[in-house]
């Protein structure tokens, strides 16, 4: 056999075996490649420097109001990894949050029981969810524009609901609302059994914390989840193995506005009252935090720790301005930048992977 065809025989085995992947990564390897791996690490420094340069900052207090405000942003991130990973995009979260806070307001200042007036709320959230789902995943029509035009559609619905005003008057049930938004636990001494120096973390991080777990499970272990990623892998070659991509995909879009209605549930317990610009600009941090964790916007990949690590990594910025006495208007521009270097990574690594793949298919055509 001539060099150059012993040589290009040799390129061949290599190019496949790169596509093939024989090797398998050990956990050490799978977590050292992780994005949301590094956040966390990227995090774990950010907070031992800012406590270092500014003591109240990990404060039992600054980390109870870090935890409750990264909380809401988390839960929806979950809700929009589900889309993410099927190639998809939810831009109406935020305006779907105020309108079940304006359903649910409403029927509280009618003197409606708590949880009529929540399952109310909840029932609009998902309406507005099968509404993307249906005309995404039956359709056909792209996700950008469907989930643009609910944005528009779920905030006039609120504006129009609320008459343009703030709902407080919430009845009789007004004290178990509020409890439900503003319960926390651990309770701090002298009121409870913790210390002063642990941090009491609110029912938004709890909630938060059951919807992670629930979702990392079904990540891992459900046929449903391996769904979800070959449609984002291939859809074409999902549908030709048996998938229902259809039903798959309008699933992922109730569930995320099944998150975005928990979220704004919390957040009308907390501040006791019901407006409709709740949630407004909302998709864009979400977004944000579940890029930043690691999810891909082409699809594919995501997991339930990226999205909470994301949305925490993005709130402890925040707060790290505001203690270090930057101007908040510089906010957007330190999180953009990082959505950007986020966004960056994914590409190399996905660039690596789709340059194997296609030397392995010129490999096999030359042959």
């Amino acid at each position: 056999m001539p060099p150059s065809q012993t040589q290009s025989l040799g390129e061949d085995h290599a190019s496949i075996a790169d596509v093939v992947g024989i090797k398998e990564q050990t956990v050490l390897q799978s977590m050292l490649t992780s994005q949301a791996f590094w956040v966390s690490v990227a995090l774990l420094v950010l907070v031992v420097f800012m406590s270092w340069l500014q003591p109240s900052f990990g404060t039992a207090d600054n980390i109870t109001n870090i935890t409750r405000n990264f909380a809401p942003i988390a839960i929806m991130g979950l809700g929009m990894t589900v889309v993410l990973i099927t190639g998809g995009i939810d831009l109406s979260v935020g305006s779907v949050m105020g309108l079940v806070a304006i359903v649910a307001g409403l029927l509280l200042t009618w003197h409606q029981p708590w949880y009529v007036a929540f399952g109310a709320g909840l029932l609009a959230g998902l309406a507005c969810g099968a509404f993307n789902g249906f005309f995404v995943a039956y359709v056909g029509m792209p996700s950008f524009v469907v989930t643009l035009g609910m944005l528009s559609i779920a905030r006039s619905l609120a504006v129009v609901l609320s008459g343009n005003q703030m709902l407080y008057q919430f009845g009789p049930d007004a004290p178990i609302v509020k409890a439900i938004g503003q319960a926390k636990w651990p309770l701090r001494a002298p009121a409870g059994w913790a210390p002063h120096w642990m941090p009491e973390f609110s029912s938004h991080f709890w909630v938060m914390v059951v919807l992670a777990l629930a979702v990392g499970f079904v990540f891992i272990f459900t046929a449903w989840a391996r769904h979800l990623f070959a449609i984002g892998g291939n859809e074409n070659a999902a549908r030709m193995t048996g998938v229902p991509v259809d039903r798959i995909k309008f699933q992922a879009y109730v569930f995320c506005a099944f998150t975005a209605s928990i979220a704004s549930l919390l957040l009308l317990g907390y501040s006791g009252s019901a407006i409709n610009a709740m949630g407004t600009g909302y998709e864009l941090r979400v977004i944000a935090g579940t890029v930043i964790g690691g999810a891909s916007l082409m699809g594919g990949y995501g997991t339930a720790f990226g999205a909470v690590i994301g949305s925490a990594f993005l709130e402890v910025i925040r707060n790290a301005l505001l203690m270090a006495g930057i101007d908040s208007n510089w906010q957007g521009a330190f999180v953009g930048g990082f959505i950007i270097l986020a966004v960056l990574l994914g590409m190399q690594t996905s660039g690596r992977s789709l340059k194997a793949l296609l030397g392995g298919m010129f490999a096999l055509k030359g042959r």
